[in-house]
Protein backbone atom coordinates (compact mmCIF):
# COMPACT_ATOMS: atom_id res chain seq x y z
CA UNK A 1 0.00 0.00 0.00
CA UNK A 2 1.61 3.20 -0.73
CA UNK A 3 2.26 6.06 1.57
CA UNK A 4 -0.62 8.29 -0.15
CA UNK A 5 -3.24 5.40 0.95
CA UNK A 6 -2.20 5.10 4.17
CA UNK A 7 -2.66 8.96 4.71
CA UNK A 8 -5.55 8.81 3.15
CA UNK A 9 -7.08 5.71 5.44
CA UNK A 10 -6.38 8.00 8.47
CA UNK A 11 -8.22 11.32 6.98
CA UNK A 12 -10.95 8.82 6.43
CA UNK A 13 -10.80 7.07 9.98
CA UNK A 14 -10.33 10.94 11.83
CA UNK A 15 -13.11 11.67 9.51
CA UNK A 16 -15.23 9.11 10.78
CA UNK A 17 -14.36 9.19 14.41
CA UNK A 18 -15.59 13.39 14.12
CA UNK A 19 -18.54 12.52 12.55
CA UNK A 20 -19.34 9.74 15.50
CA UNK A 21 -18.25 11.18 18.83
CA UNK A 22 -20.42 14.23 19.00
CA UNK A 23 -23.41 11.83 17.79
CA UNK A 24 -22.42 9.28 20.49
CA UNK A 25 -21.77 12.06 23.34
CA UNK A 26 -24.98 13.73 22.24
CA UNK A 27 -26.82 10.07 22.69
CA UNK A 28 -25.14 9.66 26.33
CA UNK A 29 -26.20 13.27 27.00
CA UNK A 30 -29.73 12.79 26.43
CA UNK A 31 -29.87 8.98 28.50
CA UNK A 32 -28.11 10.45 31.60
CA UNK A 33 -30.57 13.19 31.77
CA UNK A 34 -33.82 11.04 31.09
CA UNK A 35 -32.65 8.58 34.19
CA UNK A 36 -31.51 11.06 36.41
CA UNK A 37 -34.69 13.17 36.04
CA UNK A 38 -37.23 10.25 35.73
CA UNK A 39 -36.98 6.94 35.11
CA UNK A 40 -40.64 5.70 35.05
CA UNK A 41 -42.36 8.34 32.64
CA UNK A 42 -40.78 9.74 29.43
CA UNK A 43 -41.58 13.59 29.28
CA UNK A 44 -42.57 15.66 26.40
CA UNK A 45 -38.72 17.46 26.99
CA UNK A 46 -37.38 13.81 26.06
CA UNK A 47 -39.47 13.57 22.75
CA UNK A 48 -38.27 17.64 21.88
CA UNK A 49 -34.65 16.85 22.51
CA UNK A 50 -34.48 13.75 20.53
CA UNK A 51 -36.03 15.70 17.72
CA UNK A 52 -33.01 18.18 18.10
CA UNK A 53 -30.56 15.99 18.36
CA UNK A 54 -31.47 14.19 15.10
CA UNK A 55 -31.80 17.08 13.26
CA UNK A 56 -29.13 18.21 14.20
CA UNK A 57 -26.73 14.92 13.95
CA UNK A 58 -28.02 14.65 10.73
CA UNK A 59 -26.94 18.18 9.74
CA UNK A 60 -23.74 17.31 11.02
CA UNK A 61 -22.83 14.36 9.55
CA UNK A 62 -23.68 16.69 6.14
CA UNK A 63 -21.28 19.09 7.32
CA UNK A 64 -19.18 16.41 7.85
CA UNK A 65 -18.85 14.50 4.56
CA UNK A 66 -19.30 17.73 2.43
CA UNK A 67 -16.11 19.26 4.27
CA UNK A 68 -14.55 15.65 3.84
CA UNK A 69 -13.86 15.89 0.29
CA UNK A 70 -11.80 19.22 0.91
CA UNK A 71 -9.32 17.17 2.43
CA UNK A 72 -8.17 14.57 -0.46
CA UNK A 73 -4.76 14.02 -0.36
CA UNK A 74 -4.82 10.85 -2.66
CA UNK A 75 -4.73 11.72 -6.82
CA UNK A 76 -7.69 9.79 -8.21
CA UNK A 77 -5.94 8.38 -10.97
CA UNK A 78 -2.50 7.49 -10.35
CA UNK A 79 -3.52 6.88 -6.40
CA UNK A 80 -0.24 8.81 -5.19
CA UNK A 81 -0.48 11.86 -3.56
CA UNK A 82 -2.29 14.97 -4.70
CA UNK A 83 -0.04 17.96 -5.82
CA UNK A 84 -0.91 20.55 -3.31
CA UNK A 85 -0.42 17.60 -0.18
CA UNK A 86 2.58 16.88 -1.60
CA UNK A 87 4.15 20.34 -1.10
CA UNK A 88 2.94 20.58 2.28
CA UNK A 89 4.33 17.20 3.02
CA UNK A 90 7.54 18.35 0.96
CA UNK A 91 8.41 21.65 2.58
CA UNK A 92 8.27 20.34 5.90
CA UNK A 93 10.72 17.32 5.22
CA UNK A 94 12.86 19.95 3.82
CA UNK A 95 13.25 22.32 6.10
CA UNK A 96 13.07 19.52 9.30
CA UNK A 97 16.07 17.72 7.27
CA UNK A 98 19.79 18.45 7.14
CA UNK A 99 20.08 16.40 3.32
CA UNK A 100 16.90 15.85 1.52
CA UNK A 101 16.79 14.36 -2.10
CA UNK A 102 13.74 15.07 -4.91
CA UNK A 103 13.70 12.98 -7.69
CA UNK A 104 11.34 13.91 -10.80
CA UNK A 105 10.48 10.69 -12.73
CA UNK A 106 8.70 10.92 -16.04
CA UNK A 107 7.01 9.67 -18.69
CA UNK A 108 8.34 11.01 -21.58
CA UNK A 109 6.02 9.58 -24.25
CA UNK A 110 2.95 10.07 -21.77
CA UNK A 111 1.04 12.46 -24.49
CA UNK A 112 2.20 10.22 -27.57
CA UNK A 113 0.47 7.58 -25.14
CA UNK A 114 -2.90 9.37 -24.39
CA UNK A 115 -3.30 10.08 -28.48
CA UNK A 116 -2.49 6.38 -29.66
CA UNK A 117 -4.28 4.54 -27.00
CA UNK A 118 -6.85 7.10 -25.31
CA UNK A 119 -7.09 8.34 -21.83
CA UNK A 120 -8.35 5.57 -20.19
CA UNK A 121 -5.06 3.58 -20.86
CA UNK A 122 -3.18 6.63 -20.13
CA UNK A 123 -4.14 6.11 -16.50
CA UNK A 124 -3.24 3.10 -16.58
CA UNK A 125 0.14 3.39 -17.63
CA UNK A 126 0.06 6.27 -14.55
CA UNK A 127 -0.94 3.96 -11.91
CA UNK A 128 1.20 1.25 -13.08
CA UNK A 129 4.14 3.39 -12.95
CA UNK A 130 3.56 4.84 -9.40
CA UNK A 131 2.95 0.96 -8.51
CA UNK A 132 6.59 -0.26 -10.05
CA UNK A 133 7.95 2.69 -8.30
CA UNK A 134 6.66 2.08 -4.86
CA UNK A 135 7.80 -1.51 -5.23
CA UNK A 136 11.42 -0.86 -6.49
CA UNK A 137 11.94 0.74 -3.16
CA UNK A 138 10.14 -1.64 -0.81
CA UNK A 139 12.42 -4.08 -2.55
CA UNK A 140 15.22 -2.19 -1.12
CA UNK A 141 13.97 -1.41 2.08
CA UNK A 142 12.30 1.90 1.56
CA UNK A 143 9.18 2.29 2.86
CA UNK A 144 6.58 4.70 3.14
CA UNK A 145 7.80 6.65 -0.10
CA UNK A 146 6.28 10.25 -0.21
CA UNK A 147 5.47 9.77 -4.26
CA UNK A 148 2.91 12.67 -5.66
CA UNK A 149 1.72 13.39 -9.53
CA UNK A 150 2.39 17.00 -9.73
CA UNK A 151 1.82 17.11 -13.43
CA UNK A 152 1.03 15.09 -17.21
CA UNK A 153 3.40 11.89 -16.53
CA UNK A 154 5.63 13.42 -13.92
CA UNK A 155 6.06 12.39 -10.55
CA UNK A 156 7.81 13.71 -7.64
CA UNK A 157 9.42 11.34 -4.99
CA UNK A 158 10.99 12.34 -1.62
CA UNK A 159 14.44 10.09 0.04
CA UNK A 160 16.44 10.87 2.93
CA UNK A 161 20.08 12.14 2.45
CA UNK A 162 21.59 13.82 -0.22
CA UNK A 163 21.83 13.90 -3.83
CA UNK A 164 25.59 11.71 -4.22
CA UNK A 165 23.93 9.29 -1.81
CA UNK A 166 21.06 8.42 -3.53
CA UNK A 167 22.59 8.72 -7.01
CA UNK A 168 23.20 4.66 -7.33
CA UNK A 169 19.85 4.02 -6.37
CA UNK A 170 18.41 6.04 -8.79
CA UNK A 171 20.39 5.27 -11.76
CA UNK A 172 19.64 1.50 -10.69
CA UNK A 173 16.26 1.97 -11.30
CA UNK A 174 16.46 3.93 -14.51
CA UNK A 175 18.65 0.66 -15.53
CA UNK A 176 15.43 -1.44 -14.47
CA UNK A 177 13.01 0.91 -15.94
CA UNK A 178 14.59 0.33 -19.37
CA UNK A 179 12.31 -0.77 -21.81
CA UNK A 180 9.19 -0.78 -19.92
CA UNK A 181 6.09 -1.75 -20.64
CA UNK A 182 2.36 -1.51 -19.06
CA UNK A 183 0.46 -4.73 -21.10
CA UNK A 184 1.73 -3.73 -25.02
CA UNK A 185 2.36 0.08 -24.29
CA UNK A 186 5.73 1.02 -24.20
CA UNK A 187 6.79 3.78 -21.99
CA UNK A 188 9.87 6.12 -21.90
CA UNK A 189 10.82 7.31 -18.77
CA UNK A 190 13.06 9.84 -17.36
CA UNK A 191 14.30 11.08 -14.19
CA UNK A 192 16.05 14.30 -12.93
CA UNK A 193 17.47 14.85 -8.97
CA UNK A 194 18.38 17.41 -7.01
CA UNK A 195 18.74 18.14 -3.23
CA UNK A 196 18.49 20.64 -0.71
CA UNK A 197 21.87 21.83 -0.76
CA UNK A 198 20.77 23.48 -3.78
CA UNK A 199 17.83 25.19 -2.09
CA UNK A 200 15.51 25.16 1.05
CA UNK A 201 12.36 26.78 -1.42
CA UNK A 202 10.31 23.35 -2.89
CA UNK A 203 8.90 25.21 -5.55
CA UNK A 204 12.51 26.16 -7.10
CA UNK A 205 13.80 22.79 -6.59
CA UNK A 206 10.61 21.81 -8.40
CA UNK A 207 11.24 23.72 -11.46
CA UNK A 208 15.12 23.09 -11.41
CA UNK A 209 13.75 19.27 -11.92
CA UNK A 210 11.29 19.83 -14.64
CA UNK A 211 13.82 21.94 -16.70
CA UNK A 212 16.99 19.65 -15.72
CA UNK A 213 19.34 22.79 -15.17
CA UNK A 214 22.12 23.27 -12.22
CA UNK A 215 22.07 27.29 -12.23
CA UNK A 216 23.01 29.37 -9.77
CA UNK A 217 21.15 28.75 -6.49
CA UNK A 218 17.48 30.36 -7.53
CA UNK A 219 17.18 31.97 -4.10
CA UNK A 220 20.12 34.22 -5.47
CA UNK A 221 19.66 34.64 -9.12
CA UNK A 222 16.12 35.88 -8.86
CA UNK A 223 17.57 39.01 -7.25
CA UNK A 224 20.47 38.90 -9.62
CA UNK A 225 18.16 39.45 -12.77
CA UNK A 226 15.85 41.94 -11.04
CA UNK A 227 19.02 44.19 -9.60
CA UNK A 228 20.38 43.62 -13.42
CA UNK A 229 17.47 44.69 -15.50
CA UNK A 230 16.81 47.89 -12.55
CA UNK A 231 19.78 49.57 -13.51
CA UNK A 232 20.48 47.99 -17.12
CA UNK A 233 23.69 46.31 -16.53
CA UNK A 234 23.77 44.27 -19.90
CA UNK A 235 26.56 43.45 -22.25
CA UNK A 236 25.79 42.98 -26.36
CA UNK A 237 27.54 40.79 -28.43
CA UNK A 238 27.18 41.00 -31.75
CA UNK A 239 28.64 38.59 -34.85
CA UNK A 240 28.36 38.88 -38.53
CA UNK A 241 25.60 37.49 -40.73
CA UNK A 242 26.88 37.10 -44.31
CA UNK A 243 25.49 37.06 -47.64
CA UNK A 244 27.68 36.06 -49.97
CA UNK A 245 31.11 37.04 -48.97
CA UNK A 246 29.65 40.91 -47.70
CA UNK A 247 28.16 40.96 -44.20
CA UNK A 248 24.44 42.46 -44.27
CA UNK A 249 23.41 42.16 -40.65
CA UNK A 250 24.82 41.43 -36.89
CA UNK A 251 23.15 39.07 -34.44
CA UNK A 252 23.30 40.51 -30.81
CA UNK A 253 23.68 38.18 -27.92
CA UNK A 254 22.28 39.43 -24.43
CA UNK A 255 24.31 38.39 -21.16
CA UNK A 256 23.05 40.36 -18.28
CA UNK A 257 26.16 40.93 -15.57
CA UNK A 258 26.14 40.58 -11.87
CA UNK A 259 27.67 42.60 -9.17
CA UNK A 260 31.29 40.81 -9.82
CA UNK A 261 31.42 41.52 -13.16
CA UNK A 262 30.52 37.95 -13.82
CA UNK A 263 27.83 37.13 -16.79
CA UNK A 264 24.44 35.77 -16.66
CA UNK A 265 23.53 33.67 -19.75
CA UNK A 266 20.40 33.66 -21.32
CA UNK A 267 19.80 29.73 -20.11
CA UNK A 268 19.76 31.08 -16.94
CA UNK A 269 17.68 34.16 -16.88
CA UNK A 270 15.35 33.72 -19.53
CA UNK A 271 13.19 31.41 -17.20
CA UNK A 272 13.46 34.12 -14.38
CA UNK A 273 12.25 36.80 -16.69
CA UNK A 274 9.13 34.92 -17.87
CA UNK A 275 7.84 34.02 -14.46
CA UNK A 276 8.61 37.34 -12.89
CA UNK A 277 6.48 39.13 -15.77
CA UNK A 278 9.37 41.05 -16.93
CA UNK A 279 9.74 39.67 -20.76
CA UNK A 280 8.08 43.29 -22.14
CA UNK A 281 10.60 45.55 -19.82
CA UNK A 282 13.71 42.95 -20.84
CA UNK A 283 13.07 43.22 -24.70
CA UNK A 284 12.42 47.38 -24.53
CA UNK A 285 16.14 47.85 -23.03
CA UNK A 286 17.44 45.49 -25.70
CA UNK A 287 16.13 46.79 -28.11
CA UNK A 288 17.01 50.98 -27.10
CA UNK A 289 20.50 49.94 -26.29
CA UNK A 290 20.91 48.86 -29.45
CA UNK A 291 18.70 51.82 -31.09
CA UNK A 292 20.46 54.02 -29.57
CA UNK A 293 24.40 52.69 -30.50
CA UNK A 294 23.33 53.31 -34.19
CA UNK A 295 25.31 55.82 -36.35
CA UNK A 296 26.41 56.85 -39.89
CA UNK A 297 29.49 54.63 -39.98
CA UNK A 298 27.38 51.30 -41.32
CA UNK A 299 23.94 50.50 -43.03
CA UNK A 300 24.20 47.03 -41.56
CA UNK A 301 21.09 45.56 -39.96
CA UNK A 302 21.08 44.64 -36.46
CA UNK A 303 18.90 41.44 -35.48
CA UNK A 304 17.77 40.50 -32.20
CA UNK A 305 15.36 37.58 -30.12
CA UNK A 306 12.27 39.40 -29.56
CA UNK A 307 9.00 37.56 -27.59
CA UNK A 308 6.22 37.13 -29.78
CA UNK A 309 4.29 37.96 -27.15
CA UNK A 310 6.33 41.38 -26.77
CA UNK A 311 5.74 42.01 -30.56
CA UNK A 312 1.73 41.30 -29.97
CA UNK A 313 1.77 44.28 -26.85
CA UNK A 314 0.77 47.55 -28.09
CA UNK A 315 2.66 49.12 -25.37
CA UNK A 316 5.92 47.79 -27.01
CA UNK A 317 5.02 48.57 -30.57
CA UNK A 318 4.20 52.19 -29.91
CA UNK A 319 8.13 52.21 -27.66
CA UNK A 320 9.50 50.95 -31.16
CA UNK A 321 8.33 53.56 -33.04
CA UNK A 322 9.49 55.85 -30.10
CA UNK A 323 12.80 54.78 -30.15
CA UNK A 324 13.54 55.04 -34.12
CA UNK A 325 12.06 58.59 -34.30
CA UNK A 326 14.73 59.08 -31.26
CA UNK A 327 17.91 58.43 -33.72
CA UNK A 328 16.83 58.42 -37.48
CA UNK A 329 20.33 56.27 -37.89
CA UNK A 330 18.27 53.26 -37.03
CA UNK A 331 15.63 53.43 -39.26
CA UNK A 332 15.68 50.64 -41.60
CA UNK A 333 18.64 48.83 -39.60
CA UNK A 334 16.68 46.36 -36.81
CA UNK A 335 15.35 42.70 -37.31
CA UNK A 336 13.27 41.26 -34.73
CA UNK A 337 13.62 37.31 -34.77
CA UNK A 338 10.80 35.48 -33.28
CA UNK A 339 10.55 32.32 -31.52
CA UNK A 340 6.96 30.55 -29.54
CA UNK A 341 6.17 26.99 -28.88
CA UNK A 342 2.52 27.57 -29.34
CA UNK A 343 0.83 28.95 -32.63
CA UNK A 344 -0.77 31.70 -32.14
CA UNK A 345 -4.30 31.66 -33.69
CA UNK A 346 -5.08 35.26 -34.48
CA UNK A 347 -3.19 34.83 -37.63
CA UNK A 348 -4.64 38.18 -39.34
CA UNK A 349 -4.23 40.10 -35.78
CA UNK A 350 -0.64 38.95 -35.85
CA UNK A 351 -0.09 39.83 -39.69
CA UNK A 352 -1.92 43.47 -38.62
CA UNK A 353 0.94 43.67 -36.08
CA UNK A 354 3.81 42.67 -38.46
CA UNK A 355 2.65 44.89 -41.26
CA UNK A 356 2.77 47.77 -38.91
CA UNK A 357 6.12 47.36 -38.05
CA UNK A 358 7.54 46.74 -41.43
CA UNK A 359 5.86 50.33 -42.34
CA UNK A 360 8.55 51.70 -39.99
CA UNK A 361 11.40 49.78 -41.27
CA UNK A 362 11.64 46.59 -38.89
CA UNK A 363 12.31 43.21 -40.70
CA UNK A 364 10.68 40.14 -39.29
CA UNK A 365 12.85 36.45 -39.20
CA UNK A 366 10.94 33.21 -37.72
CA UNK A 367 13.76 30.97 -36.12
CA UNK A 368 13.41 27.58 -35.62
CA UNK A 369 12.32 26.34 -39.56
CA UNK A 370 12.83 22.79 -39.43
CA UNK A 371 12.13 22.06 -36.32
CA UNK A 372 9.35 23.68 -34.34
CA UNK A 373 6.11 23.22 -36.27
CA UNK A 374 4.66 26.59 -35.63
CA UNK A 375 7.80 28.04 -37.73
CA UNK A 376 6.70 26.15 -40.70
CA UNK A 377 2.88 27.44 -39.53
CA UNK A 378 3.77 31.15 -39.42
CA UNK A 379 6.06 30.61 -42.74
CA UNK A 380 2.64 29.71 -44.61
CA UNK A 381 0.25 32.10 -42.69
CA UNK A 382 2.68 35.32 -42.06
CA UNK A 383 3.73 37.92 -44.55
CA UNK A 384 7.65 37.58 -42.57
CA UNK A 385 10.74 38.81 -44.34
CA UNK A 386 12.84 35.93 -43.60
CA UNK A 387 13.46 32.59 -41.85
CA UNK A 388 16.15 30.82 -40.26
CA UNK A 389 16.70 27.35 -39.77
CA UNK A 390 17.37 25.32 -36.68
CA UNK A 391 20.83 24.67 -35.72
CA UNK A 392 20.33 20.92 -35.63
CA UNK A 393 20.58 21.65 -39.69
CA UNK A 394 24.06 23.30 -38.82
CA UNK A 395 25.75 19.49 -37.46
CA UNK A 396 27.39 17.84 -39.63
CA UNK A 397 26.60 14.46 -39.06
CA UNK A 398 22.75 16.03 -39.27
CA UNK A 399 23.27 17.54 -42.37
CA UNK A 400 24.04 15.12 -44.93
CA UNK A 401 21.19 13.20 -43.84
CA UNK A 402 18.46 16.09 -44.15
CA UNK A 403 20.42 17.57 -47.34
CA UNK A 404 17.08 16.82 -48.98
CA UNK A 405 14.66 18.52 -46.07
CA UNK A 406 16.81 22.20 -46.42
CA UNK A 407 16.73 22.12 -49.82
CA UNK A 408 12.93 21.76 -49.82
CA UNK A 409 12.35 24.07 -47.06
CA UNK A 410 14.52 26.67 -49.04
CA UNK A 411 12.56 26.35 -52.70
CA UNK A 412 9.00 26.90 -50.61
CA UNK A 413 10.30 29.53 -48.30
CA UNK A 414 11.72 31.74 -51.92
CA UNK A 415 8.93 30.70 -54.10
CA UNK A 416 6.79 33.13 -51.13
CA UNK A 417 9.42 35.50 -51.60
CA UNK A 418 10.98 34.71 -48.27
CA UNK A 419 15.23 34.77 -47.48
CA UNK A 420 16.38 31.88 -45.86
CA UNK A 421 19.37 32.15 -43.32
CA UNK A 422 21.27 29.22 -41.30
CA UNK A 423 23.46 29.91 -38.20
CA UNK A 424 26.19 28.12 -36.28
CA UNK A 425 28.47 27.15 -39.46
CA UNK A 426 31.27 25.98 -37.28
CA UNK A 427 33.45 24.19 -40.04
CA UNK A 428 35.03 24.60 -43.76
CA UNK A 429 33.51 21.39 -44.60
CA UNK A 430 29.83 22.73 -43.55
CA UNK A 431 30.27 25.85 -45.47
CA UNK A 432 31.25 23.45 -48.71
CA UNK A 433 28.24 21.91 -48.27
CA UNK A 434 25.94 24.97 -47.77
CA UNK A 435 27.52 26.75 -50.83
CA UNK A 436 25.67 24.13 -52.83
CA UNK A 437 22.42 25.12 -51.68
CA UNK A 438 20.74 28.74 -52.40
CA UNK A 439 20.43 30.24 -48.58
CA UNK A 440 20.79 33.71 -48.70
CA UNK A 441 22.27 34.46 -45.04
CA UNK A 442 24.80 32.41 -43.53
CA UNK A 443 26.44 32.92 -40.06
CA UNK A 444 28.67 30.91 -37.60
CA UNK A 445 32.56 30.55 -35.72
CA UNK A 446 34.00 29.45 -38.83
CA UNK A 447 32.36 32.87 -40.86
CA UNK A 448 33.34 35.55 -37.86
CA UNK A 449 33.64 35.47 -33.93
CA UNK A 450 31.30 37.44 -31.27
CA UNK A 451 32.63 41.35 -30.70
CA UNK A 452 32.00 42.93 -28.34
CA UNK A 453 28.81 45.89 -29.37
CA UNK A 454 27.99 47.77 -26.24
CA UNK A 455 28.63 47.29 -22.41
CA UNK A 456 26.77 49.13 -19.47
CA UNK A 457 29.09 51.51 -17.09
CA UNK A 458 29.42 49.78 -14.04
Amino acid sequence: MFLPQKREREYRFKLALRMGLPIFALFLALIFNTLINDTVHLTTTFYIESILILAFSIYYIFYIIYNGFNIRVTDIVSKTFTREYLYSYLKKEITRKQEYTLVLIGIENFKDINRQYGLKNGDKVLLQVAEWINQYFKDKDIHNLPIGHIKDGDFIIGLDGSKSHNSILIEMMNLQMNNFKVEDIEVTISKAMTDNSFSKDLEYLIENLIHNEDVINPSEIELLVINALKYQKIIIMTQNIFEDEKVIAQECFVKLKKDDLKLIHPKSYMKIISRLGLTLEFDLMTLEKIVQNCDNTSDIFYALNISASSIRNPIFVAKVKEFLENNRYAKNRIMFILSENEYYSYIDRFNSIIHSLQNIGIKIAIDSLGSKHTSFLYLRDLDIDIVRFDSFYSRETQYNKCQNIMEGLNVIAHLKGIKTWIKMVETEALFESIQKIDIDYKQGKYLSNLEKFYESKD
